[in-house]
């Protein structure tokens, strides 16, 4: 039998889910193929979407029409502004969601889409012409004829479990790895590497001490990720627990340090530095008598308890017995036991900054197979992705932010212009402009792109109109007004530049401000305070743009060009990069190979 149709994704993870909403929302029919249509959406590690840089991902997917925002704010249980001690710029919001109910809201909203349709089967592999991509193969011997397929295994590619000493084939727990199409895609040319994750026990509820825990609530006036989540915004307030590990659980852990997989040599790829395991805390962090554990419901009214900060791939009598050192966890009863995954992954700077891979049209990489951690990496991609395949099926110019526009153009451009040796996780700290890409203005920055893209519902953008209209007002009017200050007369808007003041403190100016949202109001307030940082992150930007613009020829003779490096050479022939920004941005890449090449670049244009 043969289907036709325009796009198959390959996974029905975070990836491949933004992947399919993004590509039917450009009027694209998408057929998404996986292994097991309940597990579509399935959080399967830790019960919470955002966090320190991840939050800025997930708001900006939903600015761009996504639906993991959304997905979100209909399931959380709790909901909490993180790093508000510091600047607005790096504030982060994070959701504990309901586990149960997050995929049951994705679920819902494919069913409603005509475009996507579910596929239970397993892409095995692919043939290329010419052309590029011109048919996918499935496991059940169909054939489905496509010139464009996205491919999002997760965590399954060639995935193997260890627990201990004890180790299986595995894409998650429970679920079997993908091992054919993997394979195909190294023999038609790709190269791949190893990289490990893991995830921590999960308990049951009722062998925990509660009175021997600190509580730990969201936000009482939360806001929402998404700008379709109804205003003003009510959900829940579950809270966590925390509780800390002590010496004799180090102690413990460390005598048995030889029976971790990770420390015996089983497992050989690269963990994730800034998500360590336990083990890893324990070594990196010896001088520390302790570690902070949270305690996290996976969904609402759950015997299951996720401990968030245990992450390990001990033996399960050792984690049990690790557990039970802490006073609150002594008679702790597992569910599950953490475990550590390594799988296949696919070194990144194979990919164009649209994820289509450089070797064959019309494939595309999204998710975890390129070498990051966490939902919202993989969402963040996946939504590239499928829009990119899209909008090359429409003959339509594809969508590529630059590091300047969004924190997702910051996940790309690194992934392609840096070596992954280690699972990537977005944090604040990468974005060099983190002062214009602040979470609070992220409609501001992308829908506007996004609508006319056609990613954007016509609802979501009347919405937006409403929000920017707003803002400009704000703004408008608090350069117009002049207040009396110290005995002279300033304008409104540099009185609001001071750190201590605010648009929402009881003043003389309040009820002008009245029929304005608190979020209208506070992204006018911080463009007006700063102003001044943005506007010398903006001349960066412009000197920038026109490295940005010199586009670089497929398969340069950079070895042919004479005063360039040997050490920049192999570095430019390996990764290919598409433009001299990217090429400047290139780890042992001299700033002086990159004037060369941009005299040469410029002289043969």
């Amino acid at each position: 039998m043969i289907y036709k149709q325009n796009i198959v994704i390959a996974g029905g993870g975070h990836a491949g889910v933004e992947s399919a909403f993004a590509a039917s929302r450009l009027g694209v029919s998408v057929v998404l193929v996986t292994m097991d249509p309940s597990s579509i959406g399935r959080m399967s590690c830790n019960p919470a979407v955002g966090g320190l840089g991840k939050g800025h991902l997930v708001q900006e997917i939903d600015a761009l029409g996504g639906i993991m925002g959304l997905a979100a704010d209909s399931s959380g249980i709790q909901f909490k502004m993180l790093n508000t001690s510091k600047g607005r710029a790096v504030w982060s919001l994070r959701a504990q969601v309901d586990k149960k109910r997050y995929p049951e809201f994705i679920n819902n909203k494919i069913k409603a889409c005509e475009n996507i349709t579910i596929l239970h089967d397993e892409v095995v592999d692919f043939s290329v012409d010419s052309f590029g991509i011109n048919a996918v193969i499935l496991r059940s011997g169909h054939i489905i004829n496509t010139r464009s397929l996205v491919v999002c295994g997760g965590t399954f590619f060639n995935g193997i479990i260890h627990i201990g000493s004890e180790s299986y084939p595995a894409g998650r727990c429970g679920e079997k790895p993908s091992v054919s199409l993997p394979n195909s895609i190294v023999n038609k040319g790709f190269i791949t590497s190893r990289l490990k994750t893991g995830t921590p026990p999960r308990i049951h509820y009722d062998s925990i001490d509660w009175g021997l825990t600190t509580l730990s609530y969201g936000d009482h006036n939360p806001v929402p990720f998404s700008i379709l989540s109804k205003r003003p915004f009510k959900t829940k307030n579950i809270p966590c627990h925390i509780v800390d590990t002590n010496i004799n659980v180090h102690s413990l852990l460390a005598d048995h340090l030889n029976e971790s997989s990770m420390y015996s040599g089983v497992i050989a790829g690269a963990g994730p530095r800034y998500c360590p395991s336990i083990e890893d805390k324990i070594v990196r962090f010896s001088g520390r008598d302790k570690h902070q554990l949270f305690l996290e419901p996976e969904w609402l009214g759950a015997c299951q308890i996720y401990v968030n900060g245990f992450s390990t791939s001990m033996p399960k009598h050792i984690q049990e017995l690790a557990l039970r050192q802490i006073p609150a966890l002594e008679s702790v009863s597992l569910i599950r036991p953490g475990y550590a995954i390594e799988y296949d992954y696919f070194p990144t700077h194979q990919l164009k900054s649209t994820l289509e891979t450089k070797k064959i049209d019309g494939l595309y990489f999204a998710g975890q197979l390129n070498g990051t951690s966490g939902y919202e990496e993989a969402a963040a991609q996946g939504l590239i992705a499928g829009a990119n395949a899209a909008l090359k099926l429409l003959g339509k110019a594809p969508l590529v932010l630059g590091r300047n526009q969004a924190y997702i153009g910051v996940l790309i451009d690194d992934l392609i212009t840096k070596d992954i040796d280690e699972p990537y996780r977005m944090f604040t700290s990468r974005a060099e402009y983190r002062l214009s890409l602040r979470g609070d203005n992220v409609s501001l920055r992308l829908t506007e792109l996004g609508y006319k893209l056609g990613l954007v519902s016509k609802k979501q953008y009347e919405i937006f109109s409403s929000y920017r209209d707003s803002v400009n007002k704000i703004k408008k009017y608090c350069e117009n007004t002049c207040i009396n200050s110290n005995k002279r007369s300033i304008t409104l808007s540099d009185y609001i530049k001071r750190p201590e003041k605010k648009l929402s403190n009881k003043n003389v100016f309040l009820p002008a401000f009245n029929k304005y949202s608190k979020e209208a109001l506070f992204t006018a307030e911080t463009d007006m305070k700063y102003d001044g940082y943005v506007k010398i992150e903006n001349r960066r930007v412009a000197k920038i743009k026109a490295l940005e613009k010199t586009f670089i020829p497929p398969q340069f003779k950079y070895a042919s060009l004479p005063g360039l490096s040997s050490e920049s050479v192999e570095k430019l022939i390996r990764i290919q990069p598409e433009t001299l920004g990217q090429a400047s941005r290139l780890a042992g890449v001299r700033p002086s190979d990159v004037g060369v090449l941009a005299i040469y670049l410029q002289s043969h244009k």
